[in-house]
């Protein structure tokens, strides 16, 4: 199963060297043309500006919020242009990719998963936004079709619907684990008081658990009010580690007032710390966090660069990678290409970010490496990512 989109990759210069593993698997600014303009189709609001990517015998739907506006709409751009990259780069094209536009909306959505099924779609790649998501799911799950999303919401993860995400739950097992193989059992926690920091705050609690230590402190704080937080905790407990998962300004901002309370404890980050921006503050030189495997994202967002003239947003690989998965998997398989069995292979997919798989809840499981920050931002690989999963769920 590696070996069914290994050859693409290889062909992109992405991983050389990892063909024994072998796998299917700023924002943009849409620069460089774009896919061919069908028509508007009658009342059906999904099909304003439809087009088409690739020319394919199979059909799968690509539900993206191009009309919600915003940040949303140049997000979906990206979106789009990432799959359009991903069929350029591959020798045959073995699906066609139809763009549904969901304005990020659940009735949207809906709509737009009915018309693709009619069209005779046999994967939904997205929604973006667990609304849409939502708005999806009943109708693909009554026409047999899988959907494989892009939320981080794990709520909307099911029974034929899939996350291709980059979900927190992941980040706090990782990081939580490798402190615990350093000998570290005490943790604290530094969360926003927000869905995520809920979300966070679980994952914490459940990863410490597993890993056999404590959680002997944990603040929730308001925006822009990290430092505070902070300073609570000098009095909760000590801690041997902190986690704190948010991103921005925040994790700079928790190690200056930890430091001031007399402190001393290692920085936890989240897959959210994976920005030069955020670890060259020098306050957390020695802090640990996850990330995805080696350069591959590198890689592709030069390539990116040079198709649309702007920086691919760190997500639009996964829109990449699951383009590639589908027109892989049809290759290799044909009519059973998008079956439960050939989805969830428990060997998984390489693709830019290393090693995935989805899981029969609908979620995905990534392989990430720790990174510890050094000097001026440098941060250094302290855990290798693994290089194949084992071999059950």
């Amino acid at each position: 199963m590696h070996k069914v989109i290994a050859k693409v990759l290889q062909r992109s210069a992405l991983f050389v060297g990892l063909t024994a593993l072998a796998g299917c698997f700023g924002y943009g600014d849409g620069g460089a043309p774009t896919p061919d303009v069908l028509a508007t189709q009658g009342e059906d609001p999904s099909a304003q500006n439809l087009r088409v990517i690739g020319d394919g015998s199979v059909t799968v739907a690509m539900l993206l919020p191009l009309s919600a506006g915003g940040s949303a709409s140049q997000l979906a751009q990206s979106f789009q242009n990432a799959a359009e990259l991903a069929m350029n780069e591959v020798a045959t094209d073995n699906i066609r990719v139809v763009v549904r536009d969901t304005a990020g909306e659940t009735d949207v959505a809906q709509v737009a998963a009915e018309a693709a099924i009619a069209e005779g779609a046999q994967l939904i790649l997205g929604p973006v936004f667990a609304p849409a998501v939502s708005g999806v799911v009943g109708p693909a799950r009554a026409a047999g079709v899988p959907v494989v999303a892009f939320s981080t919401d794990s709520s909307v993860a099911g029974r034929g619907t899939y996350l291709l995400s980059f979900l927190p739950k992941q980040d706090a097992t990782r990081i939580v684990g490798f402190a615990a193989e350093r000998g570290v059992t005490t943790f604290a926690g530094l969360v926003p008081d927000n869905g995520y920091g809920l979300v966070m705050e679980a994952a914490l609690r459940e990863a410490v658990a597993s890993a056999g230590g404590r959680v002997v402190a944990l603040e929730r704080y308001a925006p822009d009010d990290v430092a505070s937080a902070a300073q609570a905790l000098a009095g909760r407990g000590a801690a041997a580690a902190v986690f704190v998962p948010n991103g921005g300004d925040d994790p700079a901002e928790a190690a200056r007032a930890l430091a001031a309370a007399g402190i001393e404890a290692r920085l936890l980050g989240s897959g959210q710390w994976d920005n030069r921006a955020v670890v060259a503050e020098p306050e957390l030189v020695g802090a640990w966090y996850p990330g995805a495997a080696g350069s591959g994202f590198d890689g592709f967002a030069e390539r990116y660069r040079t198709a649309y003239q702007a920086p691919p947003p760190r997500t639009a690989s996964l829109v990449y990678d699951a383009t590639l998965l589908a027109n892989g998997l049809v290759g290799a398989r044909g009519a059973g290409a998008f079956r439960p069995a050939s989805l969830q292979t428990s060997d998984g997919f390489l693709g830019v970010d290393g090693i995935f798989r989805l899981t029969r809840d609908g979620l995905s499981e990534r392989g990430l490496a720790v990174y510890e920050v050094g000097a001026d931002g440098a941060s250094t690989v302290v855990s290798e990512a693994p290089s194949k999963f084992p071999p059950s769920f």
